[in-house]
């Protein structure tokens, strides 16, 4: 099955690859851009050095993850009633069927909530009154989001199960449910914060598919390892745009979407353990902006420079390219590590 996936994947690169300018042209017409603008932090303050760092960026096009999601969801269609009728065996840790709509459905839906966000955001409509997403309402809707996955997964797939290094599967009752609503939301969130530097978050996500990738065809989920090679695959031909200086943006399009999805892709492989390692950058940055917001709102002052951490380091006098290079070095260890915990 290797040669497929593999194929698979350049398949998907190639066909990404051939959408992305004009989709970049498109986003160009539709004026989908970040703006010059003072942001405000959740205490309403403006946040000076944030807006040093990404004025000079304003201009570039935001949404390349619908891109991904269509081109990914779309090839996905296509092919899989293709490989199926070719009598391809694919074996499936779960009903083909409904492990394919947790899938989609975490994939499809937080990329719509993510969407809607950019839209208020990039064409003012907070200014006309109309409904914006505050800080509390995107965790509201994440956290129902979430909710309803996780409740897919108790109920009609039947697990309720991590796997723990050297102790095997241990099963969580209906703890279940709450524990993998907060990993999903959590991830959503911790991703939408490290997509801050051009090529961060997604060359994180790269060498973090990588390894769940292998840990798929390790449980012999090939749904599982079939969706992943046509993501890294578009992933890919996004990222060539994306890294310094970035012709394009995921937006919380995608951020929001791939954050929960890979998230879920652990959870249905019970490989939660190996999550936590390999997407230790993206817990670094979102802890290190939410013990910002406590400090500011309970201790009148701030505990770093700046938050999320990239901010820290930029104000230190780090260039964006050394920050993004190094935390794909160190997740490329972390991804090792990973595997190292998750393959069984």
């Amino acid at each position: 099955m290797i040669h497929l996936y593999l194929g698979l994947l350049l398949f998907s690169f190639i066909v990404t690859s051939i959408l992305v300018v004009p989709f970049i042209n498109l986003l160009y017409r539709l004026k989908f851009q970040r703006q010059s603008q003072k942001t405000l932090d959740v205490q309403n303050n403006h946040t000076p050095i944030f807006d040093k760092f990404h004025n000079p960026k304003a201009g570039t096009p935001v949404g390349g993850g619908l891109l991904i999601i269509i081109s990914v969801s779309l090839l996905f269609a296509s092919l899989l009633p293709i490989l199926q009728f070719s009598k391809i065996f694919i074996s499936s840790n779960y009903k083909l069927n409904l492990e394919l709509e947790v899938i989609f459905f975490t994939f499809i839906s937080f990329g719509l909530l993510g969407l809607y966000d950019d839209i208020l955001k990039f064409f003012n409509f907070q200014k006309s009154g109309f409904f914006g997403l505050r800080l509390k309402h995107k965790l509201i809707l994440q956290l129902l989001a979430s909710g309803f996955i996780s409740l897919l997964i108790y109920f009609r797939l039947g697990t309720d199960f991590i796997y723990i290094p050297f102790l095997g599967a241990v099963k969580l009752g209906i703890l279940f449910v709450p524990i993998s609503t907060l990993i999903i939301a959590t991830f959503a969130n911790f991703f939408n914060i490290t997509d801050g530097l051009d090529g961060l978050s997604c060359g994180i996500l790269v060498i973090s598919l990588f390894a769940f990738w292998i840990l798929a065809g390790s449980s012999l989920d090939t749904p599982v390892s079939l969706f992943i090679s046509l993501w890294i695959g578009a992933l890919i031909a996004f990222l060539y745009f994306n890294v310094y200086p970035a012709r394009l943006w995921l937006g919380d399009v995608g951020s929001m979407s791939f954050g929960a999805t890979i998230a879920v892709i652990a959870v249905l492989l019970g490989k939660i353990i190996p999550l936590f390692v390999v997407g230790l950058p993206f817990i670094v940055e979102g802890v290190s902006s939410g013990l910002q917001i406590l400090s500011k709102i309970y201790f009148k002052k701030k505990l770093f420079p700046a938050a999320p951490i990239h901010l820290t380091l930029q104000k230190a006098g780090w260039e964006e390219p050394k920050i993004v290079f190094r935390a794909w070095l160190a997740t490329m260890i972390l991804a090792i590590f990973a595997l190292w915990l998750g393959i069984n």
